[in-house]
């Protein structure tokens, strides 16, 4: 029975695929999932229509790929969610930021639908996530309860959307995941709809004259001017070139309807008809989400917010949505003939636009790249960098490309909580996949400070840190500017519509701001006449509330509210109240 249903989805797929791509060149064959999908199994997770996005799968996010797809919701709160297939739920999510409320459901098919940004979940989900949090004395909880405890079916209300967490206004953020890999993979390939006939959008072509060399910030470029519209573009002219060049195209897509400006599904660039280079976001893994910075050419997105996505691949980048690589994508144009090229751009639904240009081809001996000189790092092995003041590891797996690292030693800044001088490593303009660890002597730090230290950047944005064998070591995720900085101030907390003595009778909840000078917010705990309440925060407002419910009576209470941040300063508020 299994196999018989296995071979419906497939089939239904396969007609999917011809429907939406039969009239691509052969070329795009390349570009689209060969994967069978279940393409009948899935319902649409909002019954709003026509359904429209705010974000596309894979869209280029600061730092990391779009995860899922998401779904507007009128700019309001409050539609309910839909179990989009029979499954259990697999995971229960409460944050801060991030995702903020958020269910995972398991299905049989071998899939993970993840629903974010909730306003609230059903009566009998929030139970039980309201026991958990009690029971564990936590807000933020992530619980991974058995199949048997939660299950659910096709098209039953789970919750209600919202906008909690990191969210950036009311939307349904969805995702479908390989339940084995964790991969994410593009709803659409799962028969999630979109009403859509209308090309991606080509707004900028750029060369970049490599010659041999790592890309860089001092990486030659030039914008190509194009013109064109509803699929076709092309260049005011031929381009001249000569040497070993990448190119890398702006470019953006839309669907029919309430659409924001989204992402493209894949970049194909072909060369005298033949295809060197390909990207395609079907699916990828999350550790490998932050090379994005190595997709795009960084440094102009660090200095102009221009999102230029490369066709040359660098060496250190592991994402896996590349196929069809000649070279990586770099080009020698050094034969002193003409060629063709050809970018197509593609949606999710198989609307393509077509860049065609040609490149007059210079003749010139391949020249070998010097090496620079100062200290290199290797981007596929282990690196280190020592002086009398600072020590600094990069691990495998950190950079892109090779290095030619710099450093200095600038004075100590003015502040009066500046315990080091400042130390720059490198510059902001190169990607680090992860993070690398830095050690800043603690020469001039007053012992009593040891347990408050920690490293921040020029900007004053706490890295983390703590005192180790006569250092502060940290795990900085960028380059930049470091210096050591104490953290001895306690949290602020500020009531919004509380005070000793006040009646709260007849309203919903007590509220409070609170917030941190330095190392940032570790924890808040909320004690009524003594026993712990749930208190839920709001990174976004950095509000705290509590909403009154049967174990609030009547009466007089004392409230402790208790916060404390990551280098253990405490503040506290008490007071008491009538309900």
């Amino acid at each position: 029975m299994q196999k018989n249903e296995n071979s419906k989805h497939i089939t239904k797929f396969a007609f999917l695929s011809f429907l939406l791509f039969s009239s691509l060149a052969v070329q795009a064959q390349q570009i689209f999932s060969t994967n069978k999908y279940p393409i009948t199994d899935f319902r649409q997770p909002l019954d709003i229509t026509p359904p429209a996005l705010a974000g596309s799968f894979g869209e280029i996010r600061g730092n990391h790929f779009h995860s899922g797809i998401d779904f507007r919701t009128n700019q309001r709160e409050g539609y309910p969610v839909y179990a989009v297939a029979d499954g259990y739920i697999s995971r229960l999510r409460v944050q801060n930021s991030g995702f903020g409320q958020a269910l995972y459901i398991n299905h049989p098919n071998g899939f993970t639908t993840v629903y974010g940004h909730l306003q609230r979940f059903s009566p009998k989900i929030a139970t039980i996530v309201k026991n958990l949090e009690y029971q564990k004395k936590s807000f933020e909880i992530d619980e991974f309860p058995d199949a048997t405890l939660i299950p659910v079916h096709k098209g039953e209300i789970i919750a209600w959307s919202g906008n909690r967490g990191s969210s950036g206004g009311p939307h349904l953020h969805f995702e479908i995941r390989d339940t084995k890999t964790e991969e994410t993979i593009n709803p659409q390939f799962f028969g999630i709809a979109i009403p859509d006939n209308i090309p991606p959008i080509i707004h900028g072509l750029y060369v970049y004259r490599l010659n041999g060399k790592a890309f860089n910030e001092n990486t030659p470029k030039q914008a190509i001017a194009i013109t064109g519209a509803g699929g076709n573009y092309k260049t005011t002219a031929p381009i001249s070139l000569t040497g070993e060049v990448g190119f890398g195209v702006i470019t953006t897509d839309r669907h029919n309807g309430m659409s924001g400006t989204n992402g493209v599904y894949s970049i194909q660039l072909e060369l005298d008809g033949k295809t060197i280079y390909t990207s395609a976001l079907e699916r990828f893994a999350f550790e490998d989400s932050k090379a994005i910075n190595a997709h795009i050419d960084y440094p102009a997105y660090m200095s102009s917010k221009r999102s230029i996505q490369k066709s040359f691949v660098d060496p250190g980048n592991p994402l896996k949505i590349y196929s069809s690589l000649v070279n990586n994508g770099r080009i020698n144009f050094n034969d002193g003939q003409p060629h063709q090229l050809k970018y197509i751009i593609t949606d999710a639904k198989g609307n393509s636009s077509v860049l065609p240009f040609t490149v007059n081809a210079g003749s010139a001996p391949s020249v070998t790249p010097a090496i620079p000189a100062g200290t290199i790092l290797t981007y596929n092995k282990v690196n280190e960098f020592n002086t009398d003041e600072i020590k600094a590891v990069f691990p495998k797996g950190t950079l892109y490309n090779d290095l030619n690292f710099n450093y200095k030693k600038l004075p100590k800044p003015a502040s009066s909580n500046a315990w080091s001088a400042l130390h720059q490593i490198h510059n902001r303009f190169t990607p680090l996949h992860i993070g690398f660890d830095l050690w800043i002597k603690a020469d001039a730090l007053p012992e009593n400070l040891r347990d408050k230290a920690l490293i921040v950047n020029s900007n004053g944005s706490s890295q983390g840190g703590s005192f180790d064998n006569g250092y502060i070591k940290a795990t900085p995720r960028n380059f930049g500017s470091f210096y050591i900085a104490a953290d001895t101030i306690a949290p602020r907390i500020v009531p919004l519509n509380i005070a000793n003595g006040k009646s709260m009778a007849g309203l919903p909840k007590m509220a409070f701001r609170i917030s941190d000078n330095l190392s940032g917010i570790k924890s808040f705990n909320g004690f009524l006449d003594g026993k712990w309440i749930l208190m839920e925060f709001d990174t976004k407002s950095a509000t705290l509330w509590h909403n009154f419910d049967e174990r609030t009576s009547p009466g007089r209470h004392t409230l402790e509210l208790v916060v404390s941040d990551i280098k253990n300063n405490e503040r506290k508020y008490t007071i008491s109240f009538f309900r």
